[in-house]
């Protein structure tokens, strides 16, 4: 394998991009100065948008995930698979610690509350691709087998298989800039990295994962606020919902600035033995019988239905509810998570990530969504209301803490799972808050100031939207699906590229 035979001479090291700074930072200025103005008519245009973007590309985005996966699984089970990528011969953070960054990060705190909601959402109103009566034992497999299309093997595999190939061969071995744009070097050359529409692909990846984290940000202090006034009486009040976001910034904020090597990897190593924790007591003290049950059957389903539900089209106004809403959030993360785990990665072989990324993780998440979401379908049965009537208005805390308080020292559980929440969100803000200035500089190793900047900043700006209700925080979700349009064409050419990169590198072709 060939090694830095290309180190391009407009890229400066450490250099901040200044285009793409500007471009991201002053749209995301303009989008909070929409919202405090007139955030109903911010609404309506992110509303009409996402209508759109969702009619018009809806199909190609499906397709997409689905050629992704099917791709990339081909070229990790092939002879392609074996080649290391990067410049080391071996990995420098162990497996165990590698495998805990990445669920951590892609799992982010969504995996919690809907863990929790989203098979309680499909029970109680059965996905069109099935013909059940909604609240029944008929609605139990298939509630749990949409949730796992919707966070199993298609969005894992968007997030981090054949663009991670891609970033860290012409990355290490290239020596091209660490930057959404180095994706569209294979179609257009040098003209794309000097080139000023270069800025403009990085700006809007850059906005897509701001918008994607800024949300759950903002989403944590409302629901954790919800949470402790639950539990403990606080009041939920813009104070409290405030002081959470801060105390976040804080952690995650520390995290990025001790970098991968210690923050990062210490944040996401207590989540994980956390999440085990809570994984094991809810095995042994909730209902253990129908959660083994209900994962070997519903995972069947997921299986028998896979084609059926991936390419799904007959009921578009549920579709750009749930799969399509879900697919321009993954796609908008897409070449900044990828980018992440090309930094992680570093040394391992194309197998070991494709198939960690695209196969185990989404059992791992798809068994976690049986634990939590499969419990509280359980104690819906068993007794009518006792779920879904606190989780009415889709209120995800709500259902959070009606499943947890079902349980045997539901109290300490409920806090636990409070504190598992912020901290996968803190996991992610502190990676994306790492991998934002990677794009700023196109190096893996970025100033520490800047990373501090995008971290305050995104946590600010989470603070202002909720300060004008959850209503700005929504408008900034759904407008992630909006960034997801050119983001999903930048990650187009992977499909032949990365198969491309495998194959030359494994038959010791030049690439």
């Amino acid at each position: 394998m060939k090694t830095t035979e290309h180190q391009p001479e407009h890229f400066s090291a450490r250099a901040i991009d200044w285009p793409t700074f500007i471009i991201s930072g002053g749209f995301l200025v303009a989008f909070v100065v929409a919202a405090i103005v007139n955030i109903d008519y911010l609404s309506e245009m992110v509303n009409a948008a996402y209508a759109t973007s969702t009619r018009l590309f809806g199909a190609y985005w499906q397709a997409l995930l689905l050629a992704t996966f099917g791709i990339g699984l081909v070229v990790a089970i092939s002879p392609w698979g074996k080649p290391r990528l990067g410049n080391l011969a071996q990995p420098e953070i162990t497996s165990f610690k590698w495998f805990a960054i990445i669920m951590c990060t892609l799992l982010a705190g969504g995996g919690v509350f809907f863990a929790a909601a989203e098979p309680m959402a499909h029970f109680v109103a059965p996905p069109p691709v099935f013909d059940v009566a909604a609240s029944s034992s008929a609605a139990v497999y298939p509630a749990l087998a949409q949730s796992y299309m919707h966070w199993g093997f298609l969005a894992w595999g968007i997030l981090g298989s054949l663009t991670t190939i891609v970033f860290m061969h012409l990355h290490y071995n290239k020596g091209l800039p660490l930057k959404p744009r180095t994706l569209l070097y294979p179609v257009f050359g040098e003209r794309v990295i000097r080139g000023w529409y270069g800025g403009i692909i990085d700006a809007a990846c850059v906005l897509a994962v701001v918008a994607g984290t800024v949300g759950p940000i903002g989403f944590l202090g409302l629901q954790v606020s919800y949470g402790l006034n639950d539990l403990f009486g606080i009041p939920n009040t813009y104070l409290t919902q405030s002081l959470i976001i801060l105390g976040l910034i804080g952690v995650y904020t520390i995290s990025t600035v001790t970098g991968i090597q210690r923050g990062i990897q210490l944040l996401s190593t207590f989540n994980v033995f956390l999440a085990l924790l809570l994984m094991t007591f809810m095995l042994i003290a909730g209902p253990t019988a129908f959660i083994f049950d209900s994962y070997i059957n519903a995972s069947g389903l997921y299986l028998a239905k896979f084609l059926p539900m991936a390419t799904f089209r007959a009921d578009t106004a549920w579709l750009n509810q749930w799969t399509v809403f879900f697919w321009g959030w993954f796609l908008g993360y897409g070449p900044l998570m990828a980018m992440f785990i090309a930094r992680i990665s570093n040394g391992r072989r194309i197998r070991e990530i494709v198939l960690t990324v695209s196969v185990v993780a989404p059992i791992v998440t798809t068994f976690w969504f049986t634990i939590v979401g499969g419990s509280g379908v359980a104690f819906e049965l068993a007794n009518p209301g006792a779920i879904s009537v606190p989780f009415e208005g889709f209120n995800m805390p709500a259902a959070l803490l009606a499943i947890t308080q079902q349980l045997p020292l539901g109290f300490l559980v409920s806090l636990l799972f409070l504190i598992l929440t912020t901290i996968f969100v803190a996991t992610t803000g502190d990676s994306m808050t790492y991998t934002i200035s990677m794009v700023m500089t196109g190096t893996d190793d970025p100033p520490t100031l800047l990373r501090v900047f995008w971290g305050v900043i995104m946590g600010t700006v989470a603070m202002i939207l909720i300060s004008i209700g959850s209503g700005g925080i929504g408008a900034l979700q759904y407008f992630i699906v909006v960034t997801a349009v050119p983001v999903s064409l930048i990650l187009l050419p992977s499909l032949w590229v990365a198969p491309k990169i495998a194959r030359e590198l494994a038959t010791g072709g030049h690439t």
